[in-house]
């Protein structure tokens, strides 16, 4: 899947990289697993039907993320696919629609918390996040330190992303990860990118992308805001991928940078973006930085 069997480096001009788009994946409700696709529209508001819906905790009022994993890693024991309506499929294999009249019961037994399933993102949406640190010292089963936020500035109307509408992460740095790992590889599938880009060279270009803009295919354009700095989710199990702490101590060793003027240095992997221009892109098209 990570098209490493052709080169995907060219030069289309003075300070112009070539590479090419490896897969596309979509997850339509916040902290399931999601769906790989070959082919989506991207508006302003990100890719058609990504993280439409969200699980609420109607006693906190709190969005239910797996950046706590103490409350809420269970969540990446289910499966959201397709859209109109959405299908979730629970670690026993039953589905169940997002309409359906059950599915707030059937997944608070579940989760063992009372959750609603809803798409009407909250005024002041706000998510625990755990030190990452910490769940890596103590492990996922104990309660730990968590900072409350908000979704971020640059999170489209409509939308449970955390910061901005499309995430990305390069096969270069996936390579440079795994490579410092004890298993020497990584799945993708951890950090859950948007948009995985095959590119040659020795990982974290997307450093370096931050104010650039990203042309994918005929027609879309990007423009990368910042570094993606990472919580304890890529540590975590993902449905059959087992737990892996490698996942973010690899990361914390090779890439701790400044996220964002005025944060300290964090463990980043992949990088952030809002969308210039929409358009329709395909698994195997261009992607040029400017």
């Amino acid at each position: 899947m990570t098209g490493t069997e052709r080169d995907p480096v060219g030069d289309r001009g003075p300070g112009q990289s070539v590479g090419r788009l490896a897969g596309i994946r979509r997850y339509p409700v916040k902290s399931l697993l999601g769906e790989e696709l070959t082919e989506v529209r991207v508006a302003e508001a990100g890719l058609a039907g990504d993280r439409r819906l969200a699980l609420l905790h109607p006693g906190s009022g709190r969005v239910a993320s797996a950046k706590n994993p103490y409350r809420w890693r269970s969540l990446l024991t289910l499966r959201a696919t397709g859209d109109d309506p959405v299908t979730l499929t629970l670690p026993d294999g039953r589905t169940v629609a997002a309409d359906d009249e059950r599915v707030d019961a059937l997944l608070s037994a579940l989760l063992g918390e009372t959750v609603t399933l809803t798409g009407a993102v909250p005024p002041d949406a706000v998510l625990e996040r755990s030190w990452p640190e910490a769940v890596l010292a103590a492990g996922v089963g104990v309660p730990v330190p968590v900072d409350e936020g908000r979704l971020g500035a640059a999170t489209p109307p409509g939308s449970f992303v955390d910061f901005a509408p499309v995430h990305l992460v390069t096969t270069a740095t996936l390579r440079r990860v795994g490579a410092a790992t004890p298993a020497g590889a990584v799945d993708p599938t951890r950090y859950r990118p948007n948009l995985l880009l095959d590119w040659a060279g020795d990982g974290f270009a997307e450093n370096d992308w931050v104010g650039r803009e990203l042309r994918i295919g005929p027609e879309l354009v990007l423009r990368v805001l910042a570094p993606t700095p990472r919580c304890a989710v890529p540590t975590l199990a993902h449905g059959e991928l087992p737990r892996d702490p490698d996942a973010l101590r690899a990361p914390a060793r090779l890439n701790r940078v400044v996220p964002l003027p005025g944060l300290p240095p964090q463990p980043c992997l992949g990088a952030y973006a809002q969308v210039v221009r929409p358009g329709l892109i395909r698994t195997g098209d261009d992607v040029v930085v400017g």
